[in-house]
């Protein structure tokens, strides 16, 4: 099998928390949410269908919590391709998902900013085309 990324860790504060956005206000799923002792979880969400997902990460030390919301400087840091820009834009909107900007149409399809719960950006975006 050829190499692929898998996971990318997500630094949260406290996993619930973290779940309540995830998958109360994103509609993501629990792929897995195993105990690991010592208060700690093995935690992967995912959008319904997706092949790769987010492993929750709860913060260990200072360093680590300074970085919750800032793991890319302050620039996007997780794209999340729609099929349907319209549908998903309304959704995250009515479950109170702060939006930083507008929707806008660029050359490779429409797309908005958005925050998660921490302050990490993500664009939203349905590309000129879903076929791969």
């Amino acid at each position: 099998m050829p190499q692929r990324l898998n996971l990318t860790a997500l630094l949260v504060d406290e996993y619930d928390t973290a779940l309540t956005f995830f998958v109360g206000k994103l509609g993501f799923e629990v792929r897995e949410d195993t105990q690991l002792g010592d208060g700690k979880r093995w935690i992967v969400v995912a959008p319904e269908g997706a092949a790769n997902g987010l492993l929750l990460a709860r913060a260990v030390g200072e360093r680590q919590r300074n970085a919750i919301g800032d793991q890319s400087g302050g620039r996007v840091f997780l794209f999340l391709e729609t099929d349907d820009f319209a549908r998903d834009h309304l959704a995250y909107t009515q479950q109170g998902v702060r939006f930083v900007e507008e929707p806008r149409h660029e050359p490779y399809g429409i797309v908005a900013v958005f925050e998660d719960l921490y302050g990490n950006r993500w664009d939203l975006i349905e590309p000129i085309t879903t076929e791969r």
